[in-house]
């Protein structure tokens, strides 16, 4: 008797060290953060002779993943409703060239600057969700009209050409203006130089985006419409109200990404932002926020962001081609979603 009661004493212990092993990996802030524990060992090991070991390839990671971050937090509101925005690359290049146009070329103020590629981002943002929400058209399809759209626009603005410190004179001569001081701002190093003011203003939003998500009675409708729609219109959700919301949103902070480009990249160019939905998309979903929506947040996104930083930056200084970093992108898309798909099962 003492010896059958040992033997299940074993059994007990061995279930529960094997249940509890399921749910840590169950949690999406474990795998996440083996995802970014892995890409941070893959550039201890291929460190381009000690490079990845330096402070300014951390800083310039962070950087780099800055505007890619902003995105993603947009990105976030949409698809925890269960939505999905293709169009979040040409919005940013929609607003750089903007920017960029009105800042350098016309001289306006940066408030007002400002004002003008907030209300492009959230108008495009809320064309999408119009038509998502309003005209019942799937999100991939709606939002690839509004991509194609934008993109488009921005080439029809700028006359298809970056739109620089050259400006073009009457006479066809160009002359050179100065950077106007707002992208000198933007484009600043706080902190002894240490922390770009884009990855602060990345923060920010992250910020914003996390007490949208987590303490606002919309971020709670999100979540529900997520989770079941129908259900959450039986319970009295304004359902097309807060899906155009996100949408709206999502332009917003699209906007304000394109803003960052725009200044880092002193100048604003119709071909940016191609490929950035892809690696928003991948921000969200290795962090751990389900395609499906109703699960996820911003604290993941953060961590999803992180990894695929540091994952770029990797693969930069090790002079990995564009090419092989987009498929490898691709590959971790399908891989975070079979882990999901493996763990509702």
């Amino acid at each position: 008797m003492l010896a059958a009661s040992g033997q299940q004493i074993m059994i007990a212990k061995r279930v529960f060290g094997e249940n509890r092993l399921a749910w840590l990996w169950n949690v999406p802030a474990t795998r996440a953060l083996l995802a970014l524990g892995f890409v941070v060992l893959i550039g201890c090991v291929f460190n381009a002779d000690g490079a990845f070991f330096k402070l300014g390839t951390h800083r310039d990671a962070l950087r780099q993943a800055s505007v890619f971050g902003i995105l993603a937090c947009g990105m976030t509101l949409v698809i925890v409703s269960g939505g999905i925005d293709l169009a979040v690359g040409s919005v940013l290049a929609l607003v750089a060239v903007s920017f960029s146009l009105v800042s350098i070329h016309w001289g306006w103020r940066p408030w007002l600057a400002i004002s003008l590629s907030l209300a492009l981002g959230g108008a495009c943002g809320a064309v999408a969700g119009g038509l998502t929400a309003g005209c019942r058209i799937q999100p991939f399809i709606a939002t690839l009209a509004v991509m194609v759209f934008a993109r488009g626009l921005a080439k029809t603005i700028s006359g298809g050409m970056k739109v620089s410190t050259a400006v073009k004179n009457p006479d066809g001569t160009y002359r050179y203006v100065n950077v106007p001081e707002i992208f000198r701002l933007i484009d600043s190093r706080v902190l002894d130089g240490n922390l770009s003011m884009v990855t602060v203003i990345f923060v920010i939003c992250a910020g914003l985006t996390w007490l949208v998500l987590a303490r606002h009675w919309w971020g709670r409708w999100l979540y529900a419409i997520g989770g079941n729609e129908e259900a959450a219109r039986l319970s009295g959700v304004r359902v097309s109200l807060t899906k155009v919301l996100a949408y709206v949103g999502n332009g917003l902070l699209a906007a304000i990404a394109g803003i960052c480009q725009a200044a880092q990249e002193q100048q604003g160019d119709p071909e940016a932002g191609a490929g950035y939905e892809l690696t928003a998309i991948a921000c969200v979903v290795i962090g751990g926020t389900t395609l499906t929506g109703g699960r996820g947040g911003i604290g993941l996104t953060l961590l999803g962001t992180l990894t695929i930083g540091y994952l770029e930056k990797t693969l930069s200084i090790n002079a990995v081609p564009e090419a092989s970093r987009l498929m490898l992108t691709g590959i971790i898309i399908i891989a975070a979603v079979l882990a999901q798909k493996q763990r509702r099962c």
